[in-house]
């Protein structure tokens, strides 16, 4: 339970009352909220001008107010530390806080993120108001949860980065022969023989847009350096709270996917993981699917905080249209059955001016409850209510593994070759999305997880093998695991220095195959996966594209082969028995109903079943707590479906009624079934 003071799903958002300067408005959001069952509030996001208008003046009474306000009506604060974005008059005295952008442009004063995070100001001041709020409102009952700073990101090139650069890399190198070995200096002249050499890799130097890099090592340790720089900046913050705060949580809101940070190293310093979850119009439903369960992967499984969601409509996208009726409670109940324990909104009241005054809110502009999305959240706290702390720290048991690795995403983009239109997260969420539409929940782990707790563990592309990991594939599939990975993988080490000896490098013993060439096509060019039978007949073809290994094998089986070009009759699939356990390897990008057939196969020879059989556009998952089970049955689809319980009956949680046999769920809908005895 993240926070024992409210021990039920927590409901609210982003509150911004230092907008409105109007006590009428104040006592009304506070109405509305009632109504609506918020019982969470954030505030103080992006208020460090407001708190702390010059140097050495502080305040806090605003804040004062607005807290008490709302924890005299019965709703809790999530308290920010406001240093999102840094005061006017300190960029203007202190212009070290100004980043240095890509091109090596030196940034003014303007927008959010703008800090510089290596910088001494910065890191001064926001370390100070941190520890002067903690001080402040360590002793709040209404304080449940302290929020450091909001949605960290962005690089930062300036020369204050630049030495701290090298002095991490001397930390993490020891001597420049160490560094020059990690990074093949001796390629095109860049042997290093002084510290201050070493430049940032942005336009100017090492780098082009789009990733493109003339020197990947390099890069590849600039993010390193620069997720580590934010994340320092981060604990600063957080060690400034635990000082006068020894129990309540501390989080900061990640973003699913971001590229920038390497999210599994952040959510070690974090009590609890938050994120932002904003899909597209065209984000596919198993896509958001994946980052609730990336983000719950993150710790090991720990139940995850929605921080953010719009109530309605974004207003940054490109096409920003409206959540439809239903939409928001279904995508709500998506997020809570892959593990979240809040549903939290931005925004709780629409701003009336700058970049975010058409971005959706619990109270629309017209500033009353007769709204359709106003009723829809008021359903939802209702049901949040009804729910109590039934599901709260309920965990999801799965037995299929995908693997996501921020640094291997990394020198996968930087690497130059063998195809612009090779994607890692694309790559990965055509595996996830073969087994969510085959209903089989998933763990995203990080590549330090335990994998002896998995029946089937994928990962694709795993271009970067880090130090002992092969080993540690070796282990599992050694103990009875099943391993499958993909084309493009094995290659280099965590330095981006290819593995010599053949294709895929220290995954070649478990794998029983080697690769010799790797081909690349446009995606629109196409070639066959030709299936063989347990008697070696060609039995059913599919099509793959993007990448094409030319793979010959050291004691695997080919299962499937290349259906035509000069590497037609070439093996594409292979699996090799390896102790009491197999490793797969895919050598192209396979289409979608190859994916399904053959992970269905895989799925089944490990033993692992479906949830439950539903109709296309039916999404299930399930969360264990006290050795009772939830299953989430969500119908994405806008009419209505037929639910097959088979011999089973359930108690619905949202109705309260005993459901057996077949269901009827309407478009939208949603099911939460607690499973009974057997009829």
């Amino acid at each position: 339970m993240i926070n024992e003071k409210l021990p039920k799903i927590w409901h609210g958002g982003d509150y911004n009352p230092e907008q409105w300067d109007s006590k009428e408005i104040w006592d009304e959001d506070v109405r509305m909220f009632k109504l609506a069952g918020i019982d969470v509030a954030t505030l103080n996001v992006f208020s460090w001008a407001l708190n702390q208008p010059d140097e050495e003046t502080y305040n806090f009474e605003w804040l004062d107010d607005k807290i008490n306000r709302l924890y005299e009506n019965g709703i809790y604060t999530c308290l920010a530390t406001s240093t999102a974005a840094h005061p006017a008059w300190m960029a203007k005295k202190y212009p070290d806080v100004l980043r240095v952008d890509f091109y090596g442009r030196k940034r003014k004063f303007g927008s959010r993120h703008n800090s510089c995070p290596n910088s001494p100001t910065y890191r001064e001041y926001s370390e100070r108001i941190a520890d002067k709020l903690a001080e402040r409102y360590k002793d709040h009952p209404a304080v449940l949860i302290w929020h450091v700073s909001n949605e960290y990101g962005g690089y930062c090139y300036c020369d204050q980065c630049q030495i701290s650069f090298r002095n991490w890399l001397s930390d993490k190198y020891g001597t420049l022969e160490k560094l020059n070995k990690a990074w093949n200096t001796g390629f095109w002249g860049h042997t290093f023989y002084e510290w201050d050499e070493i430049v940032a890799p942005n336009i100017l130097s090492e780098e082009r847009e789009n990733n493109e890099s003339d020197f990947q090592g390099i890069s590849l340790d600039y993010r390193r350096f620069q997720s580590d720089s934010l994340l320092d900046c981060y604990k600063l913050e957080y060690n400034a709270i635990r000082k006068h705060v020894p129990n309540t949580p501390i989080t900061t809101n990640l973003m699913g996917t971001y590229p920038m940070l390497d999210y599994f190293k952040w959510a070690k310093e974090m009590d609890v993981v938050s994120w932002d979850n904003y899909p597209a119009i065209d984000t596919p439903f198993s896509y958001t699917a994946m980052t609730h369960d990336l983000m719950r992967g993150l710790k090991n499984g720990q139940p995850f905080m929605l921080m953010e969601q719009t109530p309605s409509q974004q207003n940054w996208q490109p096409y920003n249209s409206l959540k439809r009726p239903g939409v928001m409670r279904l995508w709500s109940y998506q997020a809570i059955g892959r593990g979240a324990d809040t549903i939290l909104y931005f925004q709780l009241r629409r701003s009336v001016g700058a970049c975010e005054k058409y971005h959706g809110a619990v109270i629309e502009h017209v500033g009353h409850e007769n709204t359709r999305v106003f009723k829809e959240v008021a359903q939802i706290g209702k049901e949040f209510n009804q729910l109590g702390d039934t599901l709260l720290d309920a965990r999801v048991n799965a037995k299929v593994a995908i693997v996501f690795d921020w640094e291997n995403r990394w020198a996968v983009e930087l690497s130059s070759g063998p195809s612009v239109s090779l994607d890692y997260v694309n790559e990965v969420h055509k595996y996830y999305d073969a087994l969510y539409k085959l209903n089989v929940q998933v763990d995203m782990i990080g590549v330090e997880e335990d994998l002896s707790q998995y029946d089937v563990v994928i990962a694709p592309v795993l271009y970067m093998v880090k130090e002992g990991y092969a080993a540690k594939v070796e282990q599992f599939v050694q103990n009875g695991g099943t391993f499958l990975t993909t084309f493009f993988s094995g290659i280099v080490n965590e330095t981006d220095i290819v593995t010599l000896g053949g294709y895929p490098g220290e995954l070649r013993n478990v794998l029983g195959i080697w690769a010799e060439e790797i081909d690349a096509l446009h995606p629109d060019e196409t070639n066959q996966i030709v299936m063989k039978d347990s008697r070696g007949n060609m039995n059913g073809s599919y099509s793959c594209n993007l990448l094409f290994d030319l793979i010959h094998t050291e004691g695997a089986e080919a299962v499937a082969e290349y259906g035509s070009d000069f590497y037609k009759g070439m093996p594409v699939v292979t699996v090799n028995k390896f102790g009491e356990g197999k490793a797969w390897y895919v050598a192209s990008s396979p289409d979608q109903k190859f994916l399904v057939d053959f992970l269905q196969t895989v799925c089944e020879e490990a033993g692992v079943q479906p949830l439950l059989a539903v109709p296309e556009g039916v999404e299930t998952t399930e969360r264990v707590k006290d050795g009772q089970t939830y299953l989430f049955v969500l119908n994405h689809n806008a009419e209505e479906v037929a639910i097959d319980l088979k011999d089973r009956q359930y108690q619905e949680l949202l109705s309260d009624q005993q459901v057996s046999g077949t269901v009827e769920l309407e478009g939208k809908g949603v099911l939460i079934l607690a499973k009974a005895q057997e009829i």
